[in-house]
């Protein structure tokens, strides 16, 4: 491994937890103690390293022991955003992921790109004045969204319930909107805070985020995983092998459009008839409500019924259940996934109850016997961490730590 092997090389092994000592990272790349040394001591002038806390360990080397050397996730934070089509929920994280601040407050997708990315850029001034951070502490933005992204890009393709974002430049956007609140706060007289070009912001679709944050933080060891968002829309996310599965475009995941049966008379907010979104989304099962006389517009509305035990929602999530649970039969065979997650608005017992009964009793027993299906862990924060994750995933990839470290100057 030595041929090649710079400090990115090094700082992925520390932070995998492949070598974390100077001897185990001489063992493992075959460098010689020097050059180990050298490459390190950049990564410490940056404060990407640390020294343990816990205390020598045993030498993989032999004789005294080793100092444990630690990725230091408090150098710096990445601030995160999940927009979803009625409110959105803004945080600040440090590198390893724990909310440093939040907050969650009514935002409409259509209310247009320009105007939405403004506002977040407002909030995020908000949290770093709360938190008492600087600008320059914020090393990222990730940005989550209800509808699929082009990851080379960072742009909306043809989103069905995101009227006015379709190519839209997302990264530009927010990027200069967060620079517009944090250099309004600079003290009156001095410069403005330049902006910086290379600040990354990364979109993506939020049932992805939500399954990176998930599996990231609470299944690392599960080499296909599947989460299904059903709330207002529905849309799943899959992380094989510890990436994000998008296909070609950012397509991947979209099940909410799959026809079914059922729906061959429900017109869907993409102008198609029969999708499995226009029959079991949270939007579809508070217009059910709603025809029944129970007042209900979205899928927040839907969650408060079911919270309150109300009969009616009870019933039509557990039918919503058994509509979903028969697309991701499947699902379930073609990806053979480990975990099967069910996250959003819906994610209670009488809608988890409707998806076991149809997917353990379509899907073939080989493709269900190892399968774990659950609920969200993570909750309403879900596609935060994911983005958070996303973006220090992206910072600290071994490809990119040489180039960041000169920009730096060390």
């Amino acid at each position: 491994m030595s041929a090649g092997t710079g400090p990115g090389d090094l700082l992925h092994l520390v932070r995998s937890g492949r070598a974390t000592t100077r001897g185990a990272l001489q063992q493992v790349t075959g460098l010689s103690r020097a050059t180990v040394g050298q490459r390190l001591d950049r990564l410490f002038r940056a404060g990407w390293l640390r020294e343990g806390a816990g205390g020598p360990v045993e030498s993989p080397l032999g004789g005294r022991p080793a100092i444990r050397l630690e990725f230091d996730d408090a150098h710096a934070v990445v601030l995160a955003a999940d927009l979803e089509t009625r409110h959105a929920r803004t945080a600040l994280l440090t590198l390893g992921g724990e909310v440093v601040a939040e907050r969650a407050a009514p935002l409409s997708v259509e209310d247009g790109p320009d105007v939405t990315l403004g506002e977040l850029g407002v909030r995020f001034g908000q949290l770093l004045r709360e938190s008492g951070r600087s600008a320059a502490s914020v090393c990222g933005i990730g940005l989550a969204v209800p509808g699929p992204v082009d990851s080379a890009t960072g742009r909306v393709v043809q989103p069905p319930i995101m009227p006015g974002w379709d190519g839209y430049d997302i990264r530009s956007r927010l990027r200069r909107a967060f620079m517009e609140q944090t250099g309004a706060d600079r003290t009156p007289g001095t410069p403005a805070l330049p902006a910086p070009p290379a600040l990354p912001v990364l979109v993506d679709n939020d049932a992805n985020l939500m399954a990176y944050g998930e599996q990231r933080t609470h299944y690392p060891d599960c080499a296909a995983f599947a989460l299904v968002k059903v709330s207002t829309g529905i849309g799943s996310g899959v992380v094989v092998g510890g990436s994000v599965y998008r296909g070609i475009d950012g397509g991947a995941g979209d099940i909410g459009h799959i026809r079914v049966p059922e729906g061959a008379d429900a017109l869907c907010k993409c102008g198609s008839y029969g999708c499995l979104a226009a029959v079991a989304s949270g939007r579809a099962v508070a217009r059910r409500l709603a025809e029944a006389g129970v007042p209900a517009a979205s899928g927040s509305d839907v969650r408060a019924l079911l919270e309150a035990g109300n009969p009616e929602a009870v019933r039509f999530a557990r039918e919503a259940g058994r509509h979903v649970g028969e697309v991701l039969a499947t699902v379930v065979t073609l990806l053979n996934p480990g975990v099967l997650m069910i996250a959003g608005d819906l994610a209670g017992t009488p809608f988890l109850t409707g998806v076991r009964e149809l997917l353990y009793q379509r899907a073939l027993p080989r493709s269900t016997a190892r399968l774990e299906v659950v609920t969200s862990r993570l909750g309403a924060r879900a596609a935060l961490v994911g983005a958070g994750t996303l973006v220090v995933e992206h910072l600290y990839a071994p490809e990119r730590v040489e180039e960041r470290l000169a920009a730096l100057g060390v």
